[in-house]
Parts: structure tokens; C-alpha cells; sequence
């Protein structure tokens, strides 16, 4: 990001902050006060998590939460586009200051840390700012649960080719969840769109869509009320949408200023910020602007609103009428609520929900008899989303406080031909692992289908083709992705690095991956490619192009479109389903640790297999993991990796181990 002179800091600073970044946060005005363990549940209940507390952003609310952003980007001489969502992605408010910035241009910086000169996919994109602002919005409120507090700056932190993120971390792997920019988007069959003129009704029905997927860009943070995740704050200022490539450093960004002052009164306790959660021994980031760095605040919305700047409206996201009040997740309107006994079995469960009481992806049976003879019936479905969500109740959480909490995920099955069969989640499962979910199961159920080369192939897109020999030639295997082998989103992921093995410079890159000169968040290879061409045509909407329609709701341009409906994802989290060798579907698990996201996914597939008989995983010898690829110094390929003491009411370990 490009600063004023202002905010660059000096070395001797750096160095002095850097040293308190694992015990400093961004601030002390949180929402909550003291962070309190999470409850337990009422003695005698059937659930073992607590009831889920609703809150939400009052239209009073949304107002100071601007005002406040307004005033310190005031202060700053730095006018900005200010957006605020509820916790599902509604957009409640975009304000635009006088004179700001009415573009952004997407970063063409590569992993190498210079300009690309041959920008690819989304790199180098020139879009309506506006985009950005609501972005960063949704990835803070999305990526963020009661029990954790993630921002766009922890969302950078966690993307790149190597963690941590710095010039002195190389060799390292790549970032836990690497590829995850890339969801939400806009194209998603999942992810709804806001309806103009309807609002109140099926116009706030959640999860909404990002305009530009999950941001990694410094500026938007989470909102909260009495410990409650609430929704996010958004701001874009420079025009330079990007990433922070070293984490060894403290930013001055002035839109990270604006943010912090945005959630004053309304930011997470202390004990639950990026900043106090660590990750294969790095603590995460939340925010390198300070509190004792604000100006005064100001949080009277009337004396700024269309004499600063004005609220405007923004193509497929918000009218521009007046602000709007948040939805209380939780609740039929916003889209996700308690499933009914009738719905799953299971009294904890989420569902999602069309807002007039049906639940959106109801257990059923698979649609892909006529390919695959005797498909995944609706007993055999459930066995599985059931034994999963078992699982995912006694594992041992990643990424959320207190220590020791059960973990909190998304839930989706689907058959072989990617239709989603079932979705469940925990209550306050990040909501960012809704669609990251169903993106896993369908990317296992595609790269183990035997038509897998033959839809790349058939993708009209410039350049998405050639992967499919850049794999062959990789794996030394003329007939690759022809469903011989069974693929895990982790097999997928290893072909999908920038270095193969991934983080270790100096080697190849993954055949699935753009090579390291040319790689970046923007551009990360088959991933980027499938839906670069969804993503500016509804750029071209979002600006009010003439004539211009909005992106089909169904991303990528294979043939059959339904098997990567909301894109492909690259980091783990899920395996294929089998009937003996026959490939049935698949299972996809996101939202608390990739370890974890994995063994629900592998005991889920195996418990429920179990539990019905016929299916489960995929058998022993055509796993990913029998794979030795040469190229990589006889390097195998990764299938699933369980955690360590994953259960909270056993001490058994190596879980997943002969399964």
C-alpha cells in the first residue's frame, strides 16, 4: 500500500512495535468489556454448545460507526469510501467522502515482491472502489466468530506463499489458508445477492456475496456488540487494493486508522484478536493502527452526511437510500438459524434458510444415478453430515478462546457431479466457511471425477486448458485426472503451491500454480484463472456499465458449469466419497484449523460409512497420497494431516491413522 510520508515509520519504531505485536492489538475500546469463557450449556440440555446469542447493528449504530471512520479520515486529510455490513453480508451503508478515490487498481505485485510486467487473472484490474470498501467489510465479519476476531490484515497474514509472510521466512509453507481470497464471490451459486427495491423481505436473506471475494488489504475490521460478531467496517482510501508482503514490520495505514476508529465502542475484547491466536508457532495479526494514534473521535452522522460526503448507491449491494439496521444472525431473516429435529438430528445444528422457513440444502439423495449407477442415498448423506458433525463437537478448536473450546465448522456433501446434498454448521461457525465448504467438497468431487481433464479442457477460457497438460507433464502421468486417483483438497493444494514442495524457494512450481514471478493473491493459477472472467464482468455491472448484466450465479466457464458453481478451493479440508471404488461425492469441512477441517472431513467420510455400510473413503491404493512425484525429489503428495490431541474428552491420539 502506498502511504503519505506521514505514516511511514521510522526503523528504530518498527523495531520497538514489532516486539510487542504478540501482546498488542489495535486497541482497548472493545464491545464486550472483560472477555468471559463461553458459557456452558444448561445442565440437563441436549447440546453441548450454548445457545447462540443475537445482536445486531441498530440503523443509530451504523451511523456512528461512520461518522467516527469519517472523522478520523477527516483528521487524516485523507478522504475515503466508508462500508458497513451485518454479520451475513448485508450491506447496511456505503458513504463516500468528497473526493475520494472513485477507483482501485488490484495489486500486480508478485511473490517476488516486484511488479509483474505480464499481469495475469486479477492482477493489475481496474475496478469501482466501492468494491474494495465492501470487501473488506465482509471478510472481517466473515472470517470472525464470539470466539475469534480476524481482519483483512489477518487475512493477508494467512494467504500468501509463505508463514509468516516476510522476506526472512522463505522455505516456510504457504499460509493456512492459502487460496481463501478467492470465495464468496460473486458468481457463487451459494451466496445470495441483495434485491433492489425488496428490502426487509428476501433482499437481507444471507450469506451476500463479496464483489471482489475476501480482502487482504488493510482496512477492514470486525464489529461487535456484548461480545456478539456483529458485522464489519470497510475502507478504501488509496486506490491500491493489495497485501502486506512482511509481517516483520508495523504498517502506518491510514485506512487501518479509519477502520479502528469506525469500531470504537464496537470492537472485539482483547482476548479473542488475531493478535492472541497463534498458528503453527506464529501469532496472527489484527491490526497495526493504535488507538493512542486516533484523533478525537466524532460520531455525530448528521452533521457529516451529504456535507462531507454522501451515501451512494453501489450496483447489486445497497440502494444508496438511507442506512439500514442489521439483521440478528441466528434468525429465519438472516438466512441461517437452528435446523428443526425434521431437518438434522442433531439440536446444535445451523441450517441455512430461504427466510420463509425452508432450509436451502435439505438432505437428499445424489443426482448422478445415470453416471455412476447406485448413487449416495439420503440415509447414507446424513450417516455422514451426522457422524462429521459428532466429530467436529468433541474436536479441540484451532482458532478460538478460550483454549480448549469445541471447534465450530461448515458442514456440505455433495455427489460426484458437485450438487450439494446437505449443509450443517455449528451455531457460531465463522460464515466464511459456509461457501468455503461447499468450494472444498465440490474441488475433491471435480479433480477425482473421471471427467476432470475433460471439463478443464473444455473451459473457454485464455489459458485454463493448458493445466491440464502442465499436470501430465508434472506427474509424469499422460492419463492424469481421469479419475484414477482420489484427490483431498490437501493433494489439490500441493499441486496448487508456487513451490513444489510447498514454501521451498528455488524449486518448481505446482502445475496447478502460477510460477512465483507471476503468482500472487490475485493470481494464483487454476484457481484464479476459472474466474477471472466472472469476476470483471461483474465489475463492469457494479459500475452501471450501459446495458451491462450482472455475472451468472454459477462461476467458471466449464462445460458443466454446476460441478465449480461458486469457484474451487486450494487449502484442506475435504475427501471424496466412494462406494467401494466408484467415486459417490464428497465431504467439506471449513471454519476452525486446516488439521481440523481435515479429520472431520476423513471421520465423518469413515464414521458415517460405518454407520450405514457401502461408502467411505476412498480406498487405500488410489489415494493422492501413492503419489511420488519426481519433480519433487520424490516428494508424495499429501492426503490428510489429523491434529495432535484433537479430542477434548479423550487424550487418544493419532486419530486418523490406518483408517
Amino acid at each position: 500500500m502506498r502511504l503519505p510520508g506521514a505514516f511511514r515509520q521510522s526503523t528504530g519504531m518498527v523495531a520497538a512495535l514489532s516486539l510487542c505485536l504478540a501482546g498488542c492489538g489495535g486497541g482497548d475500546s472493545s464491545s464486550g468489556g472483560t472477555f468471559t469463557p463461553t458459557p456452558s450449556p444448561t445442565p440437563g440440555s441436549s447440546r453441548v454448545f450454548p445457545e447462540y446469542a443475537q445482536a445486531a447493528l441498530t440503523t443509530d449504530d451504523v451511523k456512528k460507526i461512520i461518522a467516527q471512520a469519517a472523522g478520523e479520515a477527516q483528521a487524516l486529510n485523507y478522504p475515503a469510501i466508508i462500508s458497513v455490513v451485518d454479520r451475513v453480508g448485508n450491506v447496511l451503508a456505503v458513504f463516500r467522502m468528497n473526493g475520494a478515490a472513485t477507483r482501485l487498481v488490484t495489486s500486480k505485485i508478485t511473490g517476488e515482491g516486484v511488479p509483474n510486467p505480464e499481469p495475469v487473472d486479477l492482477q493489475d484490474r481496474n475496478v469501482e472502489a466501492t468494491m474494495g470498501a465492501i470487501s473488506k467489510a465482509v471478510t472481517a465479519a466473515y472470517l470472525s466468530s464470539s470466539g475469534n476476531a480476524f481482519s483483512t490484515r489477518t487475512a493477508s497474514m494467512i494467504t500468501q506463499q509463505h508463514f509468516p509472510p516476510a522476506p526472512i521466512t522463505p522455505g516456510l509453507e504457504g499460509g493456512p489458508l492459502f487460496g481463501v481470497q478467492l470465495s464468496q464471490l460473486p458468481c457463487s451459486d451459494l451466496n445470495t445477492r441483495f434485491i433492489e427495491g425488496n428490502v426487509g423481505s428476501a433482499a437481507f436473506i444471507g450469506p451476500k456475496r463479496a464483489p471482489l471475494g475476501l480482502a487482504a488489504d488493510a482496512g477492514g475490521l470486525p464489529l461487535y456488540k456484548n461480545g456478539v460478531v456483529v458485522g464489519g467496517i470497510g475502507v478504501m482510501a488509496d486506490g491500491d487494493y493489495a497485501f502486506d508482503p512482511d509481517t516483520s514490520n508495523v504498517d502506518g495505514d491510514p485506512e487501518e486508522y479509519m477502520a479502528l476508529a469506525g469500531i470504537q465502542g464496537f470492537a472485539p475484547a482483547a482476548d479473542i484478536r488475531a493478535d492472541r491466536i497463534p498458528v503453527d508457532g506464529s501469532t496472527l495479526r489484527f491490526s497495526d493502527a493504535r488507538v493512542e494514534g486516533l484523533h478525537p473521535l466524532k460520531s455525530d452522522f448528521a452533521a457529516i452526511d451529504k456535507v462531507i460526503g454522501t451515501l451512494v448507491k453501489v450496483n447489486g449491494y445497497f440502494d444508496g437510500l438511507g442506512v439500514l439496521p442489521g439483521t440478528p444472525y441466528g434468525t429465519e431473516a438472516s438466512g441461517f438459524r437452528y435446523a428443526t429435529a425434521a431437518e438434522f438430528s442433531n439440536p446444535d445444528a445451523f441450517v441455512l434458510t430461504d427466510g420463509a422457513g425452508n432450509d436451502r440444502y435439505p438432505i437428499r439423495g445424489g443426482t448422478d444415478a445415470v453416471d455412476i449407477g447406485q448413487p449416495l442415498t439420503a440415509a447414507e448423506v446424513r450417516a455422514v453430515l451426522e457422524e462429521a458433525f459428532k466429530v467436529m463437537s468433541r474436536a479441540r478448536a484451532q482458532i478460538r478462546r478460550p483454549l480448549d473450546s469445541r471447534a465450530q465448522v461448515t458442514i456440505s456433501v455433495v455427489d460426484s457431479l458437485g450438487t450439494p446434498l446437505g449443509l450443517v454448521r455449528g451455531p457460531d461457525a465463522p460464515i466464511f466457511g459456509t461457501d468455503v465448504s461447499l468450494q472444498k467438497a465440490r474441488t475433491a468431487a471435480f479433480f477425482s471425477h473421471k471427467e476432470a481433464a475433460n471439463q478443464i479442457l473444455g473451459d473457454v477460457d485464455a489459458g485454463v486448458p493448458a493445466f491440464v497438460q502442465q499436470v501430465r507433464d508434472f506427474l509424469e502421468d499422460p492419463t492424469a485426472l481421469t479419475g484414477k486417483v482420489a484427490f483431498a483438497d490437501r493433494s489439490g493444494g500441493n499441486l496448487s503451491r508456487p513451490f513444489f514442495p510447498d514454501g521451498e524457494v528455488g524449486r518448481p512450481h505446482g502445475p496447478l500454480s502460477r510460477p512465483i514471478d507471476r503468482w500472487s493473491i490475485f493470481a494464483t493459477g487454476l484457481q484464479s484463472a476459472l474466474i477471472s472472467a466472472d469476476i470483471v464482468q461483474h465489475a463492469v455491472f457494479v459500475e452501471g456499465a450501459l446495458k451491462a448484466k450482472d455475472v451468472k450465479q454459477q462461476c467458471t466457464n466449464v462445460p458443466d458449469r454446476k460441478r465449480l458453481a461458486n469457484g474451487i478451493q486450494i487449502f484442506p479440508g475435504s475427501v471424496p466419497l466412494y462406494r467401494g471404488t466408484k467415486l459417490v461425492g464428497a465431504i467439506g469441512i471449513s471454519g476452525d484449523g486446516i488439521d481440523q477441517d481435515d479429520m472431520i472431513a476423513f471421520l465423518g467420510a469413515n464414521n458415517g460409512g460405518k454407520k450405514v455400510g457401502g461408502i467411505g473413503n476412498a480406498p487405500k491404493d488410489i489415494r493422492a497420497d501413492r503419489i511420488v512425484v519426481k519433480v519433487g525429489e520424490g516428494v508424495r503428495l499429501r492426503y490428510v494431516n489429523c491434529p495432535f490431541a484433537p479430542f477434548l474428552d479423550t487424550s487418544e491420539q493419532n486419530v486418523c491413522e490406518g483408517l
